[in-house]
């Protein structure tokens, strides 16, 4: 979550309630430039990586197989957070939002359903790589439209998990409040929905994607090590290896810290932690933690241009194309000049 649950004193901006002595005033404005910064330095990489991404892998790439729906899905997911960033630098640097609350409610969705969606789709890449390589004749009378319908499916589920963020945030405070994101009030929740909250958040979002992604890189790893042995070709398993742990990396190093700040977070809200200098501590990191989870959208194009050779060779194929264009129109221009 982009704020904290108990009102300050001199603002908008709502926090845990926390009885230490540091500037809080002087942190939130610290808060502002961080999330300015930013979302400015990811905006470009990830707005050209996504759009590039989802023009190749939508219009080049025929064969659709080998998990390139839930690529083409996740490029969906990211394009609509990067899509979403200029408003948000706009808030954070002007300390206004002039936009309605609808639009506002309906960007700060759009982050956790980033980040889900993120999560759910790198798990399915990673689960179908190694389902499909532990058994190849599945893999062969496999159709695409299942993993359209799985994407469906998907969409629909984090979707409506994802709600929450909306309703927890939509409370009678909010019509009278002129800020956005972090600046949000939010509902007083009890310990019995926190404790709901945070379990639910924690086993869905995190630890059951993590546990398969881990055993999809324990089963990829072992059939590597089998097919090694018994002196088999083991070129498409150490491409699935590579696709499987790279998938691991970007779960863990953008959502991990999320994810566990998260846990220490809510139980700061609920003053289950008390001692000031932890609380301090775990507010400060929480947007940090928030920042790494938006770097997702400028890993995730790494993935589909190193791990599919489809991609790489569509986009090599491409650039050639276009540069072999310009060139012959240069040399129109040339001849005609002449």
């Amino acid at each position: 979550m982009d704020s904290h649950n108990a009102s300050s004193s001199g603002g908008n901006t709502s926090y845990p309630s926390v009885n230490c002595s540091y500037n809080m005033t002087a942190w939130n404005e610290g808060m502002y430039g961080l999330y300015t910064y930013f979302y400015l330095i990811i905006f470009i990489p990830g707005l050209l990586g996504n759009s590039v991404a989802l023009w190749v892998l939508c219009r080049f790439i025929r064969k659709k197989t080998k998990a390139i729906i839930f690529m083409i899905n996740l490029a969906v997911a990211d394009l609509a957070h990067v899509l979403s960033l200029p408003l948000r630098i706009y808030y954070y640097s002007t300390h206004t939002w002039p936009f309605g609350k609808g639009l506002c409610l309906f960007c700060f969705y759009l982050k956790y359903l980033n980040m889900y969606a993120s999560i759910a789709f790198l798990v399915c890449i990673s689960l179908q790589r190694c389902i499909f390589l532990m058994h190849p004749f599945c893999a062969k009378s496999w159709k695409r439209r299942y993993d359209v319908r799985i994407s469906v499916v998907v969409w629909i589920v984090v979707g409506l998990c994802c709600s929450p963020f909306i309703l927890m945030r939509t409370n009678s405070d909010s019509a009278k409040t002129s800020g956005c994101f972090k600046d949000l009030p939010t509902r007083k929740l009890g310990l019995g929905t926190a404790i709901t909250i945070m379990t639910f958040g924690e086993l869905l979002g995190f630890v059951t994607p993590l546990t398969i992604i881990g055993f999809s890189s324990y089963f990829i790893i072992r059939s590597l090590q089998e097919s090694v042995r018994a002196g088999h070709s083991v070129n498409d398993k150490k491409r699935a290896l590579r696709m499987v742990l790279v998938c691991t990396g970007v779960f863990l190093f953008c959502f991990a810290p999320y994810h566990i700040n998260f846990l220490l977070y809510m139980m700061v809200s609920q003053d289950l932690i008390t001692q000031c200098t932890v609380k301090q501590v775990i507010l400060q990191f929480h947007p940090i933690s928030l920042c790494v989870a938006s770097v997702n959208c400028c890993l995730n194009p790494l993935i589909y241009y190193f791990l599919t050779t489809e991609f790489q060779q569509q986009l090599s194929r491409q650039g050639s194309s276009v540069l072999r264009g310009r060139l012959m129109s240069l040399e129109s221009t040339s001849s005609y000049k002449e």
